[in-house]
């Protein structure tokens, strides 16, 4: 296929947006409603809840702390090999965990196999809107981010009725059939970039074309090509040749021929060297980054939040279950209300951060209070309806992850955005790791998730404060020239792109 430079927004692009928003409803409707499949494991195995916490706090985790390495994976093999993969990676490891024998093989097929796979799928489904939209590449990404919320919505009632139906076993496994889907999704990404994978291999072909034109073709090759003069040395080689032509045979090929030593190993100390140079400069980047204080705050602030507003959607029904509120998972559970709010708090505090005289900042500092109040008072709600409402209020401040790459802009620029915003991934899977396991620790330990959701909504009321605080102008920050960097961040494909 030859690829296209020219941004569609519109077309066929929206036929890439239908197919990014099914991928993600495919692979992150079970991990963003394992909240329902929870307490079921609790039955099944026997473990502290501590212990079973690590399953779903990994797979969510998994794949933001890997966000870097799945970007490199779409930018170098393209989103259609990408998603075809990640479908068979959350499809295995949901059907492994059908067969699980303890947690920590769950741990494992769950936690960190479908973990992965679904920071595959982030990054392909991002990586290939934002290279089909230009003028629109907003509501292309704002359509695909919510298939996460509107699969956790449907996967919580689904699951719910499968375990009623064919027990914990059958529900994965058909679940994990229903991933298998994510390859008919990938069916429709047709690259409108060639990715940089093939781009190599293309440019070791021609230099391997050139070569050939140079030397005397073997007698062998000219009877063979007797019948088909009219072809071109470049037509005559084959996809099968294209894939397996890498740089280092043709570096070792290179080698034979100049057949010196010296020669080689000086090439290969400088492409060392230049590799090490990159290396040290990418590093002092990111400590360049790490040296502005509302970059620091803003990291802090995200860690807390993660920490605190990740164990409810593992935990809220197991709550009401202990608390004896309910007797077992209602039709519509507490996972998919708040899933619901989680797609209309993105779409409303998109619309509100595109509003010149709101601070897109204080604005997520007063997300961050407003959730960590909701968490404070969910030890005293005393009935299911309470705990319906506080679902529903904090998942729509939880809606704010849809602002971070915005402020992150805001504050480091433009050409730092990359780097700045794996740094931030990196503290929100952390903190969405440990959360869990910590609040099932504080369970394991008083018997009470009372105190576990003090010291949650502590932890993301203080992060506010901290980020408040440490962002007010009385610290005359350095602020970026770029006051608007939601226009020049949709005009920039490569940027967002790798964002993912």
């Amino acid at each position: 296929m030859v690829p296209s430079p020219k941004v569609q927004d519109g077309g066929w692009g929206w036929a890439i947006v239908l197919a990014s928003f099914m991928a993600q409803l495919l692979a992150y409707g079970s991990p963003q409603s394992v909240g329902v499949l929870y307490p079921e494991w609790l039955h099944a195995f026997q473990e502290g809840k501590g212990m079973t916490a690590w399953v779903g706090s990994l797979v969510a985790g998994v794949g933001l702390i890997a966000s870097p390495v799945c970007s490199a994976c779409v930018d170098n093999f393209g989103a259609r090999p990408v998603t075809i993969f990640s479908g068979v990676m959350v499809a295995g490891g949901l059907m492994l965990s059908a067969f699980a024998p303890n947690v920590q093989f769950l741990i494992f097929s769950y936690g960190i196999v479908v973990g992965l796979g679904c920071g595959l799928v982030y990054a392909a489904t991002l990586t290939i809107t934002c290279q089909y939209f230009d003028k629109r590449r907003g509501l292309a990404l704002g359509i695909v981010t919510t298939g996460t919320s509107v699969g956790a919505f449907i996967y919580a009632t689904a699951q719910n009725e499968l375990i009623d139906l064919y027990g914990l076993d059958g529900c994965l496994l058909i679940i994990s059939a229903a991933a298998l889907n994510l390859m008919a999704c990938a069916g429709f990404m047709r690259p409108l970039n060639m990715p940089r994978y093939y781009l190599k291999q293309k440019a070791a072909l021609e230099r391997n074309t050139e070569e050939q034109l140079f030397e005397k073709p073997p007698l062998d090759d000219l009877k063979i090509n007797t019948d088909s003069a009219t072809t071109t040395p470049e037509k005559s080689l084959t996809v099968k040749d294209l894939l397996i032509t890498i740089d280092a045979k043709d570096l070792a090929r290179q080698t034979d021929k100049k057949k010196n030593g010296f020669v080689a190993g000086l090439a290969i100390k400088k492409v060392i060297k230049k590799k090490h140079q990159s290396y040290i400069k990418y590093v002092h980047s990111m400590y360049e980054i790490l040296q502005d204080q509302a970059m620091v705050a803003f990291c802090i602030a995200v860690f807390l939040f993660s920490l605190g507003t990740f164990p409810p959607v593992l935990f809220i029904e197991d709550v009401a279950q202990s608390e004896g509120l309910i007797e077992e998972v209602s039709v519509i559970p507490l996972v998919s209300i708040g899933a619901i709010a989680t797609c209309v708090g993105k779409l409303v505090l998109g619309i509100l951060v595109d509003i010149r005289w709101i601070n897109s900042i204080y604005l997520y500092a007063f997300t961050m209070f407003a959730g960590g109040v909701a968490l404070l008072l969910i030890p005293i709600t005393e009935s299911y309806l309470g705990l319906q409402i506080l679902s529903a209020i904090l998942g729509f401040f939880s809606g704010n992850w849809s602002l971070t790459s915005y402020i992150t802009t805001k504050i480091v620029g433009l050409d730092r955005l990359t780097q700045a915003h794996g740094i931030l991934m990196f503290f929100g899977g952390f903190g969405i790791m440990l959360g869990p396991p910590v609040v099932g620790w504080f369970f394991d330990w008083t018997q009470s998730y009372d105190l576990a959701f003090y010291f949650s909504g502590s932890c993301v009321v203080v992060g506010a404060f901290i980020l408040f605080l440490l962002t007010l102008p009385c610290w005359n920050r350095k602020h970026s020239d770029n006051d608007r960097p939601d226009v020049h961040y949709i005009s920039n494909c490569d940027k967002v792109a790798s964002v993912a």
